[in-house]
């Protein structure tokens, strides 16, 4: 059958929403226009889409199956008609992990002569779970952060790239015994306690690290900022924690960058994309972190001199 894309979008929406007079709103459509339109689809598709009932509204199994390509297709045809009009506007990327300075790697891309070609608008985004609901929902063409595995199926309609692989180091109080060493093994921080800015659960890399090097870790709560870590650090007797060896410390904070090396953690930054959706923007944008990368050496990965997180080495490795 040819598809209607005015049904797609209904559909689409019905399915964001769960919620048949929201999504006719978000469409400036009356209720029953667009369960016609629905009507419609679920007729020439042989199936039901939603389940109607006292408890709401839901996703029949052929609606889920639908969802991801019915998603791709409407893209598609942005596309074709950006294409058609030339058109052209800047990506929309969404960065997360903010405590780590991912623009300090964007910039580096953006500002490159070789990437004038390339226009984004970079917004903020609390997580990595919140970019990839705006990634599967259209609103927004790519993210930026470190990326892992959800393990539950969510980001299966999702691509990721690596753009970047930055050397970590240890942050401690200048009265921390380990303060003057002119590097340190992870090892060694296994009488320290790793200070987290947040709960572990939402910090990946630093709870593998803690569970590789068998190191204490003290979580946090809210996340209240760069400054409010730094002054948990200074105030927790054997504190410390980690940070990408480029990001500066504020002057006169009282705190030391102390190198990690056999082996040295990895920090992977990595461009996220959804699967299958024609976009030519995030291909150039691509290319030119790519570009970055090659010529600032930013993806060398040795397994015998590096660690990384498991779910990051086959990445790396493929490199």
């Amino acid at each position: 059958m040819d598809l209607d894309l005015a049904q797609v979008r209904a559909f689409v929406q019905t399915a964001d929403h769960l919620h048949f007079g929201r999504a006719a709103q978000h469409l400036a459509l009356t209720q029953q226009a667009l369960s016609k339109r629905i009507a419609r689809l679920e007729e020439g598709l042989g199936a039901l889409l939603f389940e109607r009932g006292p408890a709401g509204v839901a996703l029949t199994p052929a609606g889920v199956r639908l969802l991801g390509p019915a998603r791709a297709l409407l893209a598609a045809g942005e596309a074709a008609v950006a294409a058609v009009r030339r058109e052209e506007r800047p990506v929309r990327l969404d960065v997360w992990g903010h405590l780590f300075a991912p623009l300090r790697t964007l910039r580096e891309v953006l500002d490159d002569p070789a990437s004038a070609a390339v226009h984004a608008e970079v917004g903020p985004a609390r997580d990595l779970p919140a970019v990839a609901a705006a990634l599967l929902r259209g609103d927004s063409d790519a993210g930026f952060g470190r990326y892992h595995p959800f393990g539950d199926g969510r980001d299966e309609a999702l691509a990721h790239r690596l753009v970047r692989l930055e050397p970590v180091d240890a942050i401690m109080a200048v009265g921390h015994p380990l303060a003057g060493r002119p590097a340190l093994r992870p090892a060694e921080l296994a009488r320290s306690l790793l200070v987290l800015p947040a709960a572990a659960e939402r910090l990946d890399f630093a709870r593998r690290f803690a569970e590789e090097f068998a190191v204490p870790v003290l979580p946090g709560e809210a996340n209240l900022g760069f400054e409010h870590l730094l002054a948990r650090i200074r105030s927790t007797p054997g504190g410390f924690t980690l940070f990408p060896a480029e990001v500066p410390l504020p002057d006169g904070s009282g705190l030391v960058a102390v190198p990690l090396a056999d082996p040295t953690p990895l920090y992977a930054w990595s461009l996220l994309r959804p699967s299958g959706r024609p976009a030519p923007a995030v291909d150039a944008l691509l290319r030119a972190c790519a570009e970055a990368g090659r010529r600032r050496r930013w993806l060398e990965y040795r397994p015998e001199r590096d660690w990384l997180p498991e779910a990051d080495q086959e990445q790396a490795r493929a490199l």
